[in-house]
């Protein structure tokens, strides 16, 4: 059994624990960790961990380092960007009634609790959206269909009972016939409904509230490379009322003192981190990944940018049968490899993977080129042309 009891403390924590130790060129995802912790959120985070605090005055704190970062009226950190949408959901709900607080979510007698949101927003992120807002005690409208939303539909969707529209930014969401977040926060703002931005897995810490938002839930470990937490910005009232949902649907969500502490010793790293030295480096693992793989029959290696207008690219590679495997069989290969590789492929079904850049360490990007090489000049092998396959049987085994 793993443990971190009687082992040598020089042995690295992934070995003592029996951890795969994985190369993660698939992104900012929660289910390898999300990110690399910034020193600074490490430090503020070990700094405060022996120490008491009055949370509602630490929480303070980071309301005015979270108004300053986002150019919101104030702000708060909770447990997760997913919990952040919950908070949100029940704060437009409630306000800053208490009792209501209390009975969330199962009666919702006297309130407004339909939140509107555009067909193609409902995604999946380990949970849906619509999930997400009936466990605050909401229940989603949908406007429009998967491909396609009109003004009007969105319109003449939102009656007396509405208490809010979201809009989802993330690569999952239709990316085509949705209105904008400026069309939709107008359409909203002209019936007197606030607008909710879920803007986990993005960069900007600013565009959305400049765009017509009244809160904006962030991920605090993705981009950030804070603790794993969620970040909410947005108007005063509003953040207040979703502070308070910590008396009730959010307990659970809470923040503790390191998590605050780290997210707040982040953001200010983050105003002074260098940007273009870190897209340099990634542009630089880019480059050296593609002159890898030119040349490569079957294989079709392009730069991209992301498709929601983070600064950042990512290699495309699309696999076809001529080079003797899958997108599946491929990322596979490189999953099951040593190192093990990471990638992105969500999408591996349509033939496409990604490797994205942005959780490098040291040496890593060569250690990627160097593994691709080795690949393609060996014998494919037996899972070479494997296709995926929707498969719920090893989490259902879980801890086993």
């Amino acid at each position: 059994m793993a443990s971190l009891i009687n082992t040598p403390s020089n042995t690295p924590i992934r070995e003592r624990l029996g951890l795969r130790p994985i190369i993660n060129v698939s992104g900012t995802m929660t289910t390898l960790g999300a990110s690399i912790m910034v020193p600074e959120a490490i430090k503020a985070m070990a700094e405060i961990a022996p120490q008491f605090v009055e949370i509602d005055d630490l929480q303070r704190a980071a309301s005015a380092t979270i108004a300053r970062s986002t150019g919101a009226e104030a702000g708060l950190v909770t447990g997760s960007a997913a919990g952040g949408i919950v908070m949100a959901v029940a704060a437009v709900m409630t306000g800053d009634k208490l009792l209501a607080i209390d009975r969330l979510p199962l009666d919702t007698t006297g309130l407004k609790s339909e939140i509107i949101l555009q067909h193609g927003h409902n995604v999946g992120y380990g949970n849906s959206i619509d999930q997400a807002i009936r466990l605050a005690g909401g229940t989603p409208i949908f406007a429009g269909s998967v491909s396609a939303t009109q003004a009007y539909q969105l319109d003449e969707a939102i009656n007396a009972n509405t208490a809010a529209g979201i809009y989802v930014v993330a690569h999952s969401t239709i990316s085509y016939g949705m209105l904008t977040l400026p069309e939709f926060a107008a359409i909203c703002h002209a019936k007197g409904i606030p607008v909710i931005v879920d803007a986990a897995s993005e960069y900007d810490f600013r565009r959305f509230i400049a765009e017509g938002a009244d809160l904006v839930i962030y991920s605090g470990h993705k981009f950030l490379g804070g603790p794993t937490s969620g970040l909410v910005a947005g108007r005063k009232g509003l953040v207040r009322s979703c502070y308070l949902q910590n008396r009730g649907v959010a307990r659970g969500m809470k923040a503790g003192k390191e998590t605050i502490a780290g997210v707040m010793a982040a953001l200010d790293a983050w105003e002074i981190r260098d940007h273009d030295g870190i897209r340099a480096k990634e542009s630089a693992a880019l480059e050296l990944w593609q002159q890898t793989l030119a040349g490569r029959p079957g294989i079709a290696a392009k730069i991209n940018p992301d498709p929601t207008a983070n600064p950042l690219d990512r290699l495309e590679i699309r696999v076809s049968a001529k080079s003797g495997f899958t997108a599946y069989g491929l990322a596979t290969t490189l999953a099951s490899g040593s190192p093990p590789i990471m990638v992105r492929g969500h999408q591996a079904e349509r033939g496409v993977f990604w490797l994205d850049p942005c959780n490098l360490h040291p040496g890593e990007a060569n250690v990627v080129a160097t593994r691709l090489a080795e690949i393609f000049d060996a014998e494919r092998p037996a899972n070479a042309m494997a296709t995926p396959t929707k498969s719920t049987a090893g989490i259902l085994k879980w801890p086993d």
